[in-house]
């Protein structure tokens, strides 16, 4: 078989007719070539048709539905294992048939042709397309499904024909060649080639056995019943344990060289958007649960048990723990950089040969197997290299985010003040994010010495001497890069510092928007956030102007070490051929990489430490101290809690202990109330029991499992269920008493998915009392011996706080230990033990009656509350006389009025839960499917100058490009191929020349660089600006629905995404793909015919990419999507953490937190494996360009084509894979990272509340000078798919008059002050104040002139000046004059700072009735006519209670007063009373009118709470 053999044709044929002789006449023919070809030909053409009938025969008896499953049927248990090979194999033989076809070709195009060769294309093309077919018809028959395979009879025939025609090929070839000819080496190895697949094809189709289903490929992936989510508990075991094996941990040695195993998910991303259960799991290795014990383990060896973690520790850890993945990728980096100058050491020879010179004989194909070889070595171990690293990346960033979650959770209270959460969360986000990112480069800095070592051997053998002038010239690049370097990580450092301020702020913001806006502040605080971004933005635009000063060093590298060197050659009398220049240039190339990675690599090991530091620091923090309690094993002793001269202090380094001489015994099954006056340290009591404040001396002791009640709620976001059960199996009929206990049965009803209801961030979606319930059902349902309380009756209305304690604290806790904080004295008498706190010190302690009498605190809280009782009598007792028995047929109609409402609401609400669309308020995170529009590209392109820059971009990019050609262009053709030719130039003009181009191409792309940093920074500015706008301006209903975790996503990663990565990611893609062009324009200067197979190559390589990107882009999103729950959870940890301690939770929650890392893991690690994926395949066809280039240049006759110019080609040629790999790479990478401006500019599109002010119907400045609230019809739900919260209000409440507002928990009552504010807008009716409708003026108009004190006490951080006026309207003077009014003067006169003394995150170090007397102090400063007041008083004792009702009587008394209230005596002194129910007015009238008729709901109510307060004292 020739298909080489052009120039031996005559020995052939001489060869052939001596041969014949000695045959029987006749047979010889049977031997020529023309023979087996054409024979073979028309074999393959009869397969092609045998295919094509066969698949119209499927399609016509497919379409009329008979018998098309049959097959599949009597298969479907089996699978054939060798189907893949067989694939691969049947796309190898076609594929090696198109490149003889073409070698061939291009072989005899100069030579001339004749019948034989004809014979042989024809039959090498038709081979090319029927094996082709084959592979597609094995394709669409056998890979959609994981039905069986049984290979069909014609096709095993066929196999057979193919190996027998193949072997006689071999034989034909050895037999007429033996001892005659020397036998043509290129024939032999096809014919080998062909007769090895045949062979397998005839072990496959006559003696494979078939085996069972692949399941570890194909279920977890395709099948869509089966679920591997890590959420799903069933599932979570088998990603602990890696029993559900995903593809990769087992996987053969093939599949894992080529990344075959990644296929099944590229290919199911194909046929649909990926979902997180169809991405496998991970390997038990690179699995949080793998990995994070290993690190662990190293990590305590490291510090010898002493606890205190060093970044030296810190690092020694993460080695060892991943030290052979390390080591395998320093070997990968080593192959890599040698395999990579392969091609400019042999360049030269290259040029030599084609000029000529050629040392022995096929020295052609050794070149060109040499080329290939490195190029399939550089290939392969980059690709490995890149993969592993990430791998390792992923593993770090797993072991170290969970080291940070679980020191959170034993974080001392001490510690976590000196880090807020937001900080905390940046070390999970940020830091441990950029750890992760350096293993890309932990091998860098060896690695730079070992390839500036490497080009210095080649350009030293090449050039001689002018080599030093390179290193020189590299030495001064370095340095140059040096300072860029260390000022780009200057930048970088402010840039973090500055994120994080921003980042603080942006969190505490949207915890508490509510508050905001109820107080129209919001835009003061967005002006505050976009300060902190101007400062931000200062850093970030230093940051890109260096980079782009960097960039231009990095492209001009080359071109100046060049330029030193060559002028050192002429200087030096080197004599400069192009073979050599040409070998320099490749050089040059390579040695860009080391030269720009350098001050990269500084950069990045500079900003790794500062994140090791920060971790370690944190590491380091205190945690709870062990030492606080002493456990006595349960059931060994009566005492369930002790403590014995106990001091205790929140601040350790403060003279002034929180908690003073605390001596008291609570023995098994007492019950013990602690009250006192706000801040006197009842909850710090409580706390210390738990553990939390440190010591000082004294012993605690504790005999028990414990449970806490929280004064402020802390509600996980989830199923009530789930809060409840907190953990704990469900045991229906104990769950079903702790609802009934804590009267939640009614709640349930009411909410459309009953104990299913998801509940928003922060219980966002219940009222305080419900929140305060679910709290008490968690630990009741608990069933634990000692139960800590407090104050959670404060939050709930009198009927159910009085059920609550009866049923709880003595029904199902009878039994129990009781320690509960309390501000209700009806609620001591029940005491076995009452202790009475005051600064600090347990000042009295007894039964009720018996520290009655005996000083003064017990009794001022008492006298108090007595006060309170008697001003109720007084109301109760005065209209009470005058009912006469004639009343009763009123009352008895007043009844029936009342039970035809009730009636009516249970009626409306069954119509309501029919007719009413239903929903969850928290709805999965948003996620854009498939293809990125092209809208969003275009839109960030337009957003800076309406994409004037783009142009000027481009243009710069373009002209470098040229001027880059051309200099190299000029130097391969004017200097001459050896010492013996002709220089075509004087040496001075060929320097002269090449360095003008050199200058002009680096100050093109030092203008590309400017444009691009200018057009980036003010995108993101434009972008960040629009998004934060949108968000602050959108209403409440998006906050509810929207835990913060996804809002701030966006805010710190995607806009870190479009600041820093996305200009990048677009230059670098219009450079690559520019480049492309330019390296496509040389080659075909040097052989058009290169075109031939580039074009079907590109179209190969662009339909893998394509195929590719589905799966990539929905990978991507899930990584962004599975990022906010992990920070979420961890937010919610730590605002949770004493809650998750004293239940003993610790272990679920870090178990949660570790399947969340590894449910975010698993997309990130496979969209690394899937871009390795594309890149392998891509890197294999364009070395098959590459390789048929060289073929080409080697078979053309010498002196056909320039050396010169030829050898600039294969220069070119050498990036080809590396470029085209980068360009597909950018463009995926750019599909990727846009998903961030497209999450950006989802943001930008929220719906916006109406707007802040109307210009046109702006009210008087005075308004309301009255205050006369009138409500019509009111109906309001809280969101078009929930139901309705009220259902027709109409009533008005008159100007300057007290209007209380009562009613069960969820009635209501919070939600008709929300509309009032238009938090909530209505969807029927409207609500006047002084005869304007509120819907028609602006937000801010109508905020701003209400007040209002809300039910959970808000306090930010900054200073108590900045709390009271954080719109800086007032002055010092007054800001006074309202603190003393709200009994706060003294206590912040004790401060050091005065005004200006420091107020925590959330207010910490503030207890919860100063933060409400500090939003009374809000109030007082604002006079406004309106006051509302949503449970104000819930958190503060009576006598407190008490004095703020007096100075609202005294400074509100001709304003209009709104109070919702739980305690009966906050409403009793109103004017007006509203009764709700199920979000209807059940009665509205004067308190002593409702209180004549007994049977009234409100009358039921007092006489509830009097009898409850009455009976305490017998």
């Amino acid at each position: 078989m020739e298909f080489f053999g052009s120039s031996n044709h005559g020995t052939l044929s001489t060869f052939f007719s001596h041969y014949s002789s000695l045959m029987h006449p006749g047979t010889d023919f049977l031997l020529k070539p023309v023979f087996i070809h054409g024979f073979s030909g028309s074999l393959h053409i009869v397969l092609v048709f045998v295919l094509f009938f066969s698949w119209l025969w499927r399609k016509f008896k497919g379409g009329d539905g008979g018998g098309g499953e049959a097959p599949k049927q009597r298969f479907s248990n089996s699978r054939n294992s060798y189907y893949k090979q067989v694939l691969i194999c049947t796309f190898c033989v076609s594929g090696i048939s198109l490149v003889f076809c073409l070698l061939n070709y291009f072989s005899w195009y100069k030579n001339g042709w004749s019948d034989e060769k004809v014979v042989i294309l024809l039959d090498l093309a038709v081979r090319t397309l029927s094996w082709g077919a084959i592979c597609v018809y094995l394709h669409t028959q056998f890979s959609n499904s994981a039905e069986s395979i049984k290979f069909p009879n014609f096709l095993r025939v066929w196999w057979g024909f193919y190996f027998s025609i193949s072997c006689y090929s071999l034989v034909t070839d050895i037999v007429l060649h033996k001892d005659r000819v020397s036998l043509p080496v290129k024939s032999l190895v096809f014919d080998v080639v062909c007769v090895v697949l045949g062979l397998f094809f005839m072990y496959v189709g006559f003696f494979g056995k078939k085996e069972g289903r692949d399941s570890v490929l194909e279920e977890p992936l395709l099948n869509g019943n089966r679920s591997t989510s890590v959420g799903n508990d069933g599932e979570s075991n088998k990603s602990r344990g890696g029993t559900n094996v995903n593809p990769y941990s087992s996987a053969g040695i093939f599949s894992i060289l080529t990344f075959t195993w990644m296929g099944p998910l590229i290919a199911a991303g194909n046929k649909k958007a990926l979902d997180l259960e169809d991405v496998p799991e991970l390997d038990k290795v690179d699995s949080v649960f793998g990995s994070y014990p290993r690190f662990k383990s190293k990590l305590d060896v490291g510090c010898g048990g002493s606890g205190r973690v060093t970044t030296l520790h810190l690092v020694k850890a993460l080695i060892v723990s991943a030290w052979k993945e390390i080591l395998l990728t320093a070997s990968f980096g080593i192959f890599y950089t040698m395999a990579s100058y392969v091609g400019p050491y042999l360049i030269d020879t290259l040029v030599q040969y084609l000029y000529g010179r050629r040392q022995f004989k096929n020295e052609g194909y050794v070149l060109v197997s040499a080329f290939l070889f490195a190029k399939l070595v550089e290939c392969l171990t980059q690709r490995h290299w890149f993969f592993k690293t990430q791998q390792v990346g992923v593993r770090i960033r797993a072991a170290l985010v969970t080291a940070i979650y679980n020191k959170g959770l034993t974080l001392s209270c001490q510690s976590k003040q000196g880090h807020t959460s937001g900080e905390i969360i940046n070390f999970m986000t940020v830091d441990a994010e950029r750890i992760s990112d350096f293993t890309w480069y932990m091998h860098e800095p060896w690695m730079i010495l070992v390839q500036v070592g490497l080009a210095l051997v080649i350009l030293y053998i090449n050039l001689g001497l002018a080599a030093i002038a390179t290193l020189i010239a590299t030495i001064i690049v370095m340095l140059a890069n040096v300072p860029l370097g260390s000022l780009q990580e200057k930048f970088q450092d402010k840039l973090m510092k500055s994120k994080d301020k921003r980042m603080k702020a942006t969190s505490e913001i949207l915890r508490n928007m509510r508050i905001l806006k109820l107080q129209a502040w919001e835009m003061k605080f967005l002006s505050k956030i976009n300060e902190l971004r101007k400062s931000e933005a200062g850093w970030l635009r230093k940051f890109v102007y260096t980079w782009a000063m960097t960039s231009f060093v990095f492209w001009g590298a080359p071109t100046f070490v060049s330029v030193v060197t060559f002028v050192s050659c002429m200087l030096l009398g080197i004599p400069l051929e192009s073979g050599k220049i040409l070998s320099a240039l490749a050089t040059f190339r390579i040695l860009q990489e080391p030269i720009y990675s350098l001050p990269d690599t500084i950069s990045m090991i500079a900003q790794t430490k500062v994140s090791l530091d920060r971790i370690a620091s944190f590491l380091c923090l205190d945690d709870l101290q062990p030492d606080v309690i002493e456990n006595i094993p349960r059931g060994s002793s009566d005492t369930a809690v002790e403590i014995v001269n106990g001091n205790f202090s929140w601040d350790l380094s403060s003279p002034n202990p929180t908690l003073k001489d605390i001596n008291f015994k609570v023995s098994r099954g007492m019950r013990v109330a602690v009250c006192g006056t706000v801040g006197s340290g009842k909850s710090s009591l409580l706390s210390c029991i738990l553990g939390e404040v440190p010591k000082i001396s004294g012993t605690l002791k504790l005999c028990g499992t414990k449970a806490y009640v929280s004064q402020s709620p802390w509600i996980q976001s989830g199923k009530i269920e789930e809060n409840i059960l907190f953990g704990k199996q469900m045991d229906r009929g104990s769950y079903d008493r702790v609802l009934e206990a804590c009267s939640l049965k009614k709640d349930l009803e009411v909410l459309s998915f009953g104990d299913q209801t998801v509940i928003g961030e922060r219980g966002i979606n219940l009222s305080g009392g419900q929140k305060q319930r679910i709290q008490i059902a968690r630990a009741v349902y608990q069933d634990a011996d000692i139960y800590l309380f407090d104050d959670p009756f404060s939050a709930v209305d009198a009927h159910t706080g009085s059920h609550l304690f009866k049923e709880c604290l003595l029904g199902l806790l009878s039994s129990k230990t009781v320690i509960y904080v309390t501000h209700q004295v009806e609620f001591l008498p029940a005491a076995d033990l009452i202790l009475v706190m005051k600064d600090g010190r347990i000042t009295q302690a007894g039964k009720f009656n018996d520290i009655l009498n005996s000083g003064t605190d017990f009794e001022e809280l008492v006298g108090a509350h007595e006060e309170a009782l008697s001003a109720l009598n007084s109301v109760e007792e005065g209209p009470a006389e005058k009912i006469s028995v004639s009343k009763e047929g009123n009352s008895a109609s007043t009844n029936r009025f009342v039970q035809k409402e009730e009636s009516n609401d249970v009626q409306n609400s069954k119509t309501d839960d029919l007719g009413e669309p239903k929903g969850q308020i928290v709805q999965e995170e948003e996620r854009e499917k498939g293809r990125v529009g092209f809208s969003v590209y275009w839109k960030y392109i337009t957003t800076a100058y309406g994409g004037a820059l783009v142009p000027f971009v481009l243009l710069g990019q373009i002209l470098f490009q040229i001027l880059q050609i051309g200099s190299n262009y000029w130097m391969a053709w004017a200097t001459p191929v050896s010492e013996d030719a002709k220089p075509a130039v004087a040496s001075s003009t060929l320097i002269v020349v090449y360095v003008v181009l050199a200058i002009g191409s680096s100050l093109c792309i030092l203008f590309r660089s400017m444009f691009l940093a200018t057009a980036g920074y003010k995108t993101a500015t434009i972008l960040f600006s629009k998004m934060h706008h949108c968000i602050f301006r959108a209403p409440m209903s998006f906050f509810d629905s929207t835990p913060s975790g996804r809002i701030l996503n966006r805010a710190s990663t995607d806009q870190n995404v479009v600041d820093m990565n996305m200009p990048n990611q677009l230059g670098g893609l219009a450079n690559s793909m520019i480049q492309l062009l330019g390296i496509i324009a040389v080659m075909s200067q040097v052989a058009w015919q290169v075109f031939i197979i580039f074009i079907p190559v590109v179209a190969i390589c662009i339909w893998y990419q394509q195929y590719y990107i589905p799966a990539a882009r929905e990978l991507a999103r899930l990584v962004g999507v599975c990022k906010a729950p992990v920070i979420q959870h961890f937010a919610e940890t730590i605002s949770g953490s004493t809650t998750i301690r004293s239940f003993d939770q610790e272990s679920r929650f870090r178990d949660t937190n570790m399947k969340l890392n590894d449910s975010f893991g698993r997309p990130k690690f496979h969209a690394a494996a899937a871009m390795e994926w594309l890149c392998f395949r891509l890197d294999m066809l364009s070395s098959i360009t590459f390789g048929f280039s060289l073929i080409f240049l080697i078979s053309i006759p010498a002196g056909l084509i320039n050396p010169g110019i030829a050898g600039l080609a294969v220069t070119y040629g050498l990036n080809l894979n590396m470029l085209q790999a980068w360009c597909i790479w950018n463009l995926c990478n750019v599909e990727n990272k846009i998903i961030s401006v497209e999450r950006l500019i989802q943001y930008t599109n929220i719906p916006s509340e109406p707007p802040l002010v109307i210009e046109s119907n702006q009210p008087d400045r005075s308004w309301p000078s009255h205050g006369e609230v009138d409500i019509r019809d009111l109906q309001v739900r809280y969101a078009p798919h929930m139901p309705l919260v009220l259902r027709g209000l109409t009533c008005t409440f008159p100007g300057g008059l007290k209007t209380g507002i009562v009613g069960r928990t969820g009635s209501g009552k919070s939600t008709l002050i929300q509309t009032l504010f238009r938090i909530v807008d209505p969807c029927a009716g409207q609500i006047l104040i002084d005869g304007i409708d509120i819907s028609s003026i602006g937000l801010h108009d109508l905020r701003s002139r209400l007040s209002i004190i809300p039910q959970d006490p808000t306090m930010f951080e900054g200073t108590v000046r900045s709390n009271l006026d954080p719109l800086e309207e007032y002055t010092d003077e007054q800001i006074w004059e309202a603190l003393e009014k709200c009994q706060l003067g003294d206590e912040v006169r004790k401060k050091e700072g005065k005004l200006d003394s420091t107020v925590n995150e959330n207010g910490e170090n503030w207890s919860m009735g100063q933060r409400q007397l500090v939003c009374l102090g809000r109030v007082l400063l604002k006079k406004s006519k309106v006051l509302v007041l949503d449970e104000a008083t819930a958190s503060v004792d009576t006598a407190t209670d008490n004095l703020i009702q007096q100075t609202l009587r005294q400074h509100f008394t001709d304003c209009t007063v709104i109070t919702i209230a739980h305690r009966i005596t906050s409403v009793l002194d109103s004017d007006m009373v509203l009764l709700l129910s199920h979000g209807l007015i059940e009665e509205y009238d004067s308190p002593a009118r409702l209180l004549e008729n007994k049977s009234s709901s409100f009358a039921q109510l007092v006489a509830e709470y009097t009898m409850r307060s009455n009976s305490s004292y017998e």
